[in-house]
């Protein structure tokens, strides 16, 4: 991302030069269900928290303003898709009041198929929302039930043709493989019916078991067991086989698009962009900080009650940092780092630095033997974190 050639100041910072506009991130952490496999920040929807976060979250964004240039917005959770058109309308507002929100903005709002209702999709299309990504993980009713999902095949269906219906013409799809009983051609039909939906976007995640998921009770009380890791492999490349031939481009390890329908905002995390997180436990990157807000939705709640910061780690990141993240980061895209380019930016050479390390993952396969630019070979994305070992 080109230099902006300005200056700006974080949250507690110091002046920077900034690249590119900021993406904003508002965290909503209600859901109405808790899924078995689950690890995000997130809690059962409560109808009075719920209303003194949102005050919360407004004062957060209130407190922040300082005009900077904004291209995307990201309403991600927990369930996005429980807040009221007129809570996204007020939260657009106040973003729209702190921050230079560019008129092409893209806003994303996650939404679960059984909150995929045609006048609350509707709602949030007037309310400002272009962009809505759309968590079905699976279209097959067994696999959802073991996933704990609320929704069926046939709502997740529904819930894509009525977000067309509601005026959306930039609709994403998760989809997640590797499930418990799931099988080759399982997953192939999956992939089948996204196709058939033509969304612009589709991210492919593989399934990850943390250690507390109650998945792995149910796993075991219902016999269940995931296919070996080559069968594994077998389905995220005959997934993205099946995408490419139907028209989409993979640009990243987990996602795919139609031309000109890349995530905006998920694009700043791994180019080295610039993102401020608001809300409980929310991220943010910027001007070589970072800086992370209290976990706990009512400790949050009660913090900006208080007229305090939620912030509770700021770190000033080294520039060895700044330029290992870059690297292993935008290892991630398929069109891989601009090597010329991190030199310029970081004032360091890459292949003197990493040289030996490199020459390893490129002889094992991982790595295309470009010395340009640094780019994951098919095999190479699935044993990414191998190579982004590299860098950290």
């Amino acid at each position: 991302m080109a230099e902006s050639g300005g200056k700006s100041v974080h949250r507690g910072g110091s002046p920077e030069l900034l690249g590119g506009p900021l993406g904003l991130y508002l965290h909503i952490p209600f859901c109405e269900a808790i899924c078995h496999y689950c690890n995000f920040n997130r809690g059962l929807l409560d109808a009075g928290l719920k209303e003194r976060y949102l005050s919360a979250l407004s004062r957060e964004i209130e407190a922040s303003r300082d005009r900077s240039p904004v291209d995307s917005i990201f309403f991600g959770g927990g369930t996005p898709s429980v807040l009221e058109p007129e809570d996204v309308a007020r939260l657009l507002s106040g973003c729209r009041a702190s921050f230079d929100v560019l008129a092409d903005v893209e806003v994303t709002l996650e939404v679960n198929p059984e909150t995929a209702l045609y006048e609350r999709l509707s709602g949030y299309r007037s309310a400002g929302v272009n962009r809505v990504s759309i968590g079905v993980q699976s279209f097959r009713d067994d696999e959802l039930r073991r996933l704990g999902r609320l929704h069926t095949a046939a709502r997740a269906i529904g819930a894509v043709e009525t977000a067309r219906r509601a005026g959306f013409n930039d609709v994403s799809v998760d989809l997640m493989a590797w499930l418990p009983g799931q099988t080759l051609s399982h997953w192939c039909e999956t992939v089948g019916t996204v196709i058939a939906l033509a969304p612009e976007h589709v991210s492919v995640y593989m399934l990850e078991l943390y250690p507390n998921a109650p998945l792995r009770d149910e796993m075991a009380r219902g016999g269940w067991s995931l296919e070996p890791d080559d069968v594994a492999a077998e389905m995220y490349h005959t997934g993205f086989d099946q995408l490419a031939a139907a028209g989409y481009r993979q640009y990243e390890i987990s996602n795919v698009a139609k031309p000109g329908r890349r995530c905006r905002h998920n694009l700043k995390y791994w180019s080295d962009g610039s993102w401020v997180g608001f809300g409980c436990g929310a991220h943010s990157t910027r001007a070589g900080y970072r800086w992370t807000n209290l976990s706990d939705s009512g400790a949050y709640v009660s913090c900006l009650f208080d007229g305090a910061s939620p912030v509770v780690g700021r770190q000033a990141l080294s520039p060895d940092e700044r330029v290992s993240e870059a690297l292993f980061l935008g290892l991630r895209l398929t069109d891989g780092v601009d090597v010329t380019s991190i030199e310029r930016r970081y004032n360091v050479d890459v292949w003197r630095r990493w040289g030996n390390e490199l020459t390893r993952c490129v002889e094992a396969g991982l790595l295309h033997p470009d010395p340009v630019r640094l780019r994951l070979t098919r095999r190479g994305q699935l044993l990414a974190s191998e190579v982004m070992q590299v860098f950290v």
